[in-house]
């Protein structure tokens, strides 16, 4: 994860399991807010925001907004999957 603050690390945790819950309606900006958390900064080609992950392949993080300024319910579950991933990596590097 990107960031430091204890406070910002609360944040992205209850933004997280938020979406967990209810990935159907999320806000594409709270989508971005938790990807940019993960995967820093996102490469943005036309309506598409695409974000670097340590791995090739899926899952992949590419976020779209809806015209109901939502996020389509597919792309949040492939984030939480990039970041499940991300964590079981961090998880190994620290062993």
């Amino acid at each position: 994860m990107r960031y430091y603050d204890a406070d910002v690390a609360r944040k992205v945790d209850l933004l997280e399991a938020e979406m967990r819950n209810n990935p159907a309606d999320v806000r594409f900006a709270d989508a971005v807010k938790l990807a940019e958390a993960y995967f820093g900064a996102a490469r943005v080609s036309g309506s598409h925001h695409v974000f670097k992950t340590p791995w090739v392949g899926m899952p992949r993080v590419n976020l779209q907004r809806e015209k109901n300024g939502k996020t389509n319910r597919y792309q949040i579950i492939q984030l939480l999957e990039a970041i499940g991933k991300a964590k079981l990596m961090r998880a190994k590097d620290a062993e």
